[in-house]
């Protein structure tokens, strides 16, 4: 399991089996709550890549529409002024999303806990694709945020 930052661990009870966290430095200081940055992160409706992969091979219940209370189709089941949690869950996996920000960095944290085999035999070869996609989507935030923000 990767390093995990200290503070992630106080903005959830979830027990992983398996967690990853980016973080991307930022080029210049960025005033922006951590809701904006899961925003730009992940959207605010899920693209059909999110839906096939959240939908069709880890089976989370995702939202159609724009919503305050979701992010890319998921709950935000907590949130302070420099984090947000985004959160599901199927038969057989828990997912938690954690958005971390201050002024000179954010980060990406990802909490996976099994519940079925079945779980384990998805995200495994989910989590390599994962693992080269999150730093460029952090990127792009980066890109989207200092623009707009």
């Amino acid at each position: 399991m990767a390093e995990i930052a200290p503070d992630v661990w106080s903005r959830t009870s979830l027990r992983p089996h398996r967690a990853d966290q980016f973080t991307v430095q930022l080029p210049q200081l960025i005033d922006a709550p951590a809701e904006a940055w899961a925003r730009a992160i992940f959207g605010d409706v899920p693209d059909i890549g999110q839906r096939f992969i959240f939908q069709a091979l880890l089976r989370y219940p995702l939202a159609r529409g724009p919503s305050p209370s979701t992010i890319a189709g998921w709950p935000i089941m907590d949130q302070g002024d420099t984090w947000v949690r985004l959160e599901n869950w199927s038969s057989s996996t828990i997912c938690h999303l954690i958005v971390s920000a201050d002024s000179a960095s954010v980060s990406l944290t990802t909490l996976m806990h099994y519940r079925k085999r079945y779980g384990a035999w998805v995200w495994g070869p989910l989590s390599r694709v994962h693992r080269r996609l999150a730093p460029g989507l952090l990127r792009d935030a980066v890109r989207t945020i200092g623009v707009t923000g």
